[in-house]
């Protein structure tokens, strides 16, 4: 019998993989939560399958997600990526991710790490809401816009209060597994 799963992962084995392995399962690591928001903020306004089929090109693009790298890179390394067709190429959401690995980088020097600064937010403990339908399943919370905020006020970039509640869900910051998924109890 096959497991019941949030409906948002279809049958594509890839995102099925993602949603019964990695989503929602909470990170504490600053390279795992690094990759996580760079990829996010390339997804705005795009699918999170788009961008997780190029998640190998990213992080060959990216340096492996290398933030204190990304946080160097020059006009020369723009133009490469600009250039990259395995990745998105936006040029707003490419200066994003350096500008982004710049500000990571100063979040980790005032709070010890960018997880003590993110987990702060949810006193170091996953959310743990009981969806019964994906449709209950909201796209922002009050808590996502105040992070948002946040996160703008440190000069992030692309992080609205959608990208930031996606970046919480991936890294498990909230539990918004369906009730009736198998992953629901487990992560």
């Amino acid at each position: 019998m096959d497991k019941k799963r949030c409906s948002w992962c279809g049958k594509d084995p890839l995102y099925v993989a993602y949603h019964d392995t990695v989503w929602g399962v909470p990170v504490y690591d600053d390279a795992m939560l690094f990759e996580f928001l760079l990829l996010e903020t390339f997804q705005a306004g795009l699918s999170w399958i788009t961008v997780l089929r190029k998640r190998e090109n990213f992080r060959i693009a990216f340096d492996g997600f290398d933030y204190k790298k990304i946080a160097t890179y020059d006009n020369n390394k723009f133009e490469e990526l600009i250039h990259n067709a395995g990745i998105i190429r936006n040029k707003l959401k490419i200066k994003a991710a350096i500008t982004n690995a710049q500000a990571y980088l100063e979040v980790q020097e005032e709070f010890g790490s960018f997880s003590n600064y993110m987990w702060g937010f949810t006193s170091g403990k996953p959310i743990k809401n009981s969806w019964r339908s994906i449709t209950d399943v909201p796209a922002t919370t009050a808590l996502s816009d105040q992070i948002s905020k946040d996160l703008k006020k440190r000069g992030f970039k692309f992080v609205g209060s959608t990208v930031v509640y996606a970046h919480m869900q991936a890294v498990g910051m909230v539990n918004d597994h369906v009730t009736d998924c198998f992953r629901y109890n487990e992560v």
